[in-house]
């Protein structure tokens, strides 16, 4: 028995090592490197990309396709879109991608903006929920990998189904009720979606009215992408308030993103549902 415990002491200590070294953010090069390793999956969140001009060869060679817009990352719930999903449902999505509890899950966006970056962030804040340490972000997504000569496929990898096992981290997702507790509290809150749905001058289409929660900063997320292929910029080179405040992020879309512009992990907690609450609880 005490080997047995041993033994189940150094499988933990030997798991929570490797999910240490795994950096968010992976470049073009590392992806051409690793993407045939049985234990990494190359998760393609890109939408539409039959609707593009890219050829015959549209795929990351090996890749599994799952797009942000349509394959369940976000759900309605109560009336509140771009919720997170049932457990059963959202762990048979990430399963039925044939990814396990041992798999390092690479997230691929297109790489073109802010707004769309977004999306990648969201799915990486689903893992890290679901109790997943090892997923990263292809740093300039699909355009950076297409730069470097990444070889492309026809098709996307039909995957054999896995069992994939949540273990949720409630401090990671903060409430309605927690977020109007902290303000009333004096704790800052971040608005982490583009600037102009912040001043009120547009807003997002699951949303009724512009404007954003009384009482919030904003965070200007598309610093943090430079020009080009778009792709992160350093921490040193990124503006943001400061650390250790929640993060009312229009889905959770942007908080990685603010993340790396901080230069800081597991210290943002989005808003379930932030401003679609808001104007659907009014």
């Amino acid at each position: 028995m005490r080997i047995a415990s041993l033994a189940f002491t150094l499988s933990v200590l030997a798991s929570s090592a490797l999910a240490a070294d795994i950096s968010p953010l992976v470049d073009a090069e590392w992806v051409k490197a690793n993407a045939g390793d049985k234990d990494v999956v190359i998760l393609d969140i890109r939408d539409k990309v039959a609707e593009t001009e890219l050829g015959d060869k549209p795929y990351i060679q090996g890749a599994v396709v799952a797009p942000y817009a349509s394959a369940g990352w976000r759900t309605e719930v109560g009336g509140v879109p771009g919720m997170l999903p049932p457990l059963e449902q959202i762990t048979k999505l990430i399963g039925d991608l044939g990814i396990d509890n041992d798999d390092h899950v690479v997230i691929v966006p297109w790489g073109t903006d802010s707004t769309e970056f977004g999306g990648a962030t969201r799915v990486y804040w689903t893992f890290k929920y679901l109790g997943h340490e090892e997923v990263s972000i292809l740093d300039g997504g699909w355009r950076q990998y297409d730069a470097a000569g990444g070889t492309r496929s026809a098709e996307a990898v039909k995957p054999e189904p896995a069992t994939f096992h949540a273990e949720p981290q409630e401090k990671l997702l903060a409430t309605t009720e927690e977020v109007a507790a902290a303000l009333k509290a004096g704790v800052k809150l971040i608005d982490g979606r583009p600037a102009e749905q912040h001043q009120g001058k547009s807003k997002s289409p699951v949303v009724r009215a512009n404007g954003t929660i009384p009482g919030v900063d904003q965070h200007r997320a598309l610093q943090a992408l430079q020009p080009g292929p778009r792709a992160l910029r350093p921490p040193r080179d990124c503006e943001g308030p400061d650390r250790g405040r929640r993060s009312g992020c229009g889905g959770g879309k942007h908080h990685l993103l603010q993340h790396r512009a901080l230069g800081i992990r597991n210290m943002v907690r989005p808003v379930r549902g932030a401003r679609q609450q808001e104007h659907h609880h009014v």
